[in-house]
């Protein structure tokens, strides 16, 4: 069984200020080690519980954060942007499952650095009416090609709201959120052990987990950051506008939508508003 284990680093154990999440602060540095320690304690529960090989996506940032060199050596490693499938770089229909590590919750929420996407240009996303967050997004990716979600870790709130979305996951709470800002964290070797054990017990669960269907054509439904934001955005001319700051596609697929979606990203980020 071939597995993709796809990592971000808001949901790590420590993590908890945008200075750790931040490629140029000295915190950074400690963080993508532990943030690599966790992805490579999900690549050993993976191996553990029967995997035949193990795929990891770096997606957070600019998907350059793992430290390849201290990555069990059987894993092979997806990294750097832009990808087609962003954060699911590397996923197709071969792949027998999707872990999760170090997610955070989506946009508005009271989770520890909690956003969707791009945190200075969207504030809440929808697909077809439903409300999600990154994972979310991804898992309905991934449900398109028939692949389920089998683990995911980050803090309590994301565990909260991602729970009913895959109800065979083996979730980790990393930490509890006290604030934005703030939480009571595991430590680092407490989550890498927490994470290990799900990781080789998600294995078991494969053969009944079911993917996240959501059905074609998608009604994508975006609530930008502020009205500079959705100007940028509704330059796009299939978009519509529905007021100051939310904007609504459709798309054929979830795929579609996602690739869309991240080039809005992308378009905010090359741009002032």
């Amino acid at each position: 069984m071939r597995v993709l284990i796809v990592t971000d680093i808001e949901g790590i154990a420590g993590v908890v200020h945008p200075e750790q999440t931040r490629q140029g602060h000295a915190e950074y540095e400690e963080a993508r080690r532990w943030m690599t320690r966790e992805a490579d304690a999900a690549i050993g529960g993976a191996f553990d519980g029967g995997a035949v090989e193990v795929w990891v996506a770096d997606s957070h940032g600019a998907y350059r954060n793992l430290l390849p060199d201290a990555l069990d050596p059987r894993a092979r490693l997806i990294s750097g942007k832009p990808r087609a499938l962003g954060m699911m770089g590397g996923l197709s229909a071969e792949f027998a499952a999707v872990m999760l590590v170090g997610f955070h919750a989506r946009g508005q929420a009271r989770g520890v650095l909690a956003h969707t996407i791009n945190s200075a240009a969207f504030a809440r996303l929808w697909l077809n009416g439903q409300e999600l967050g990154e994972a979310g997004l991804y898992g309905a990716l991934a449900g398109e090609m028939g692949v389920p979600v089998v683990m995911a870790s980050g803090d309590d709130v994301f565990v909260a709201e991602t729970r009913p979305l895959f109800p065979h996951c083996v979730f980790v709470v990393t930490k509890e959120a006290i604030g934005r800002h703030s939480a009571v964290s595991l430590s680092p070797q407490a989550s890498r052990e927490a994470i290990r054990a799900a990781a080789r017990q998600a294995m078991s669960v494969i053969h009944r987990a079911e993917p996240l269907s959501m059905k074609g054509p998608i009604q994508a439904r975006l609530e930008a950051r502020t009205p500079a934001h959705a100007d940028l955005f509704c330059q796009w001319p299939t978009l519509d506008r529905i007021d100051g700051v939310t904007l609504q596609f459709s798309a054929p697929s979830v795929e579609h939508a996602v690739r869309m979606i991240n080039s809005l990203s992308a378009m905010a980020q090359k741009t002032a508003v």
